[in-house]
């Protein structure tokens, strides 16, 4: 689909760190109701979320990107085609496939475009039976969605086309579809055509979420091989890349079977043109990660000892600050609370949670950016100004518990480019 004026794709994103124009994201709202103690695991989340900081959390987190860019909202999107007759069918039709249901298709084809959402996002509990209830047991006829808020893993665009993401969780599947409709439907998305298509799997060994794909130049990515990404995926993505994105080079990073990284971007994230921050035990030292230069179109796959030496083969150097400074029990603690989760606004400006306080000294005394605190930011006390170095620090003590920070809830549509 192309913007009907010009003909030309709505959406580009070529870097990590190109100034940011549209983004995508998603206030968490009741489906985090749905998480308890005894599920939280079953829906992925370390912990349970109270819903109104939540909320407020996240709303300060919007305030400070719409200071740089446009902050399309999953809910409104999808408000402005649900109503339309191919968009509506196309919706049912595939979550019939997650959550095959005769009378659920029914309810879903004939309920108001606002409450069809509403079931989306919040699910739809099944009726209760007496078992259920002398059980206390509650289970869903559409299962809700407590992760969605995390738009960058569903979906992803790389230069002018994207990738919709195939889920590792089949609790996560219907936001894949939400996400392919917005891309095939929504007027401001026009894009090159799907890189790869996880609607279409439903094999377990076939799976690539957003967090493990990051773009660093227009002929270059990097892919996380991890508990939610694996090597059979990868494989057929790489070759998408090369094809209908342009992609020339991918370097593959290998995390460990048994990790408190579940995607690449938990461990490691683009903040300049130089500087990178890292997880330490993953980048140096004996548990270092191996990575691979992948060559898209049978050219073959070169091994290296570390992530850096495969990026400087293929022409990026890259300063690393430490997530949690140089103490290991801080490393350890901060990487656990998304501190190496940052997105970029505009190259060596980011967004970042505030409570990882050893990774903001590190960049503040190692690197010279400026630390920022949000609300005084958003009071107009701190200025940012282009081309600075300075992180912008906003309270997430409930989004973190999630799972994930800046980067993992934002998902770029739009990018300037810098290469």
């Amino acid at each position: 689909m192309t913007d009907q004026t010009s003909g030309r794709p709505t959406v580009r994103v070529t870097s990590e760190i190109g100034a940011l124009r549209t983004v995508i994201c998603h206030t968490p709202g009741p489906e985090l109701l749905a998480v308890t103690p005894s599920n939280r695991e079953q829906y992925l989340h370390d912990d349970i979320i109270h819903l109104r900081q939540a909320q407020s959390e996240h709303a300060q987190f919007r305030a400070i990107l719409a200071r740089f860019c446009d902050v399309l909202q999953v809910r409104d999107l999808l408000a402005e085609i649900v109503d339309r007759e191919e968009v509506r069918r196309f919706l049912v039709n595939q979550v019939m496939e997650v959550a095959p249901s005769e009378p659920l298709g029914g309810e879903l084809y004939e309920i108001p475009g606002d409450q069809l959402i509403r079931r989306f996002i919040e699910g739809k509990e099944a009726p209760r039976g007496p078992i259920s209830q002398l059980l206390h047991k509650v289970s869903y006829e559409l299962p809700p969605l407590p992760n969605l808020f995390f738009t960058r893993d569903a979906a992803m665009v790389v230069n002018d086309g994207v990738i919709i993401g195939a889920m590792r969780y089949a609790v996560r599947w219907t936001e894949e579809l939400l996400m392919k409709a917005l891309f095939l439907y929504h007027p401001l998305l026009g894009n090159g055509g799907f890189i790869y298509d996880g609607t279409e799997e439903r094999r377990s060994d076939y799976t690539i979420e957003g967090g493990d794909v990051l773009v660093l130049r227009p002929d270059l990515a990097m892919v996380g091989l991890s508990e939610r990404s694996s090597p059979a995926a990868i494989e057929g993505l790489v070759e998408g890349l090369k094809e209908k994105a342009g992609i020339d080079h991918v370097v593959v990073v290998v995390l460990p079977a048994e990790s408190p990284a579940i995607h690449l971007d938990m461990i490691f994230t683009m903040i300049d043109r130089t500087h990178c921050v890292v997880y330490p035990p993953y980048f140096f030292g004996p548990q270092r990660l191996p990575a691979l230069h992948y060559r898209p179109g049978g050219q073959g796959v070169k091994a290296h000892d570390g992530i850096f030496s495969a990026l400087k083969q293929v022409g990026v150097e890259l300063e690393p600050v430490w997530c949690g400074g140089t103490h290991p029990t801080l490393q350890e603690r901060e990487q656990w609370s998304s501190g190496c989760n940052f997105v970029a606004v505009r190259p060596g400006i980011v967004v970042g949670y505030a409570r990882n306080e050893g990774t903001m000294r590190e960049l503040q005394d190692k690197a010279g950016y400026r630390i920022v605190d949000a609300t005084d930011f958003l009071a107009g006390k701190a200025e940012v100004r282009e081309g600075d170095r300075a992180v912008i620090a906003f309270e997430g003590s409930e989004l973190v518990r999630g799972g994930g920070g800046g980067r993992c809830m934002t998902m770029p549509v739009c990018r300037d480019d810098i290469w």
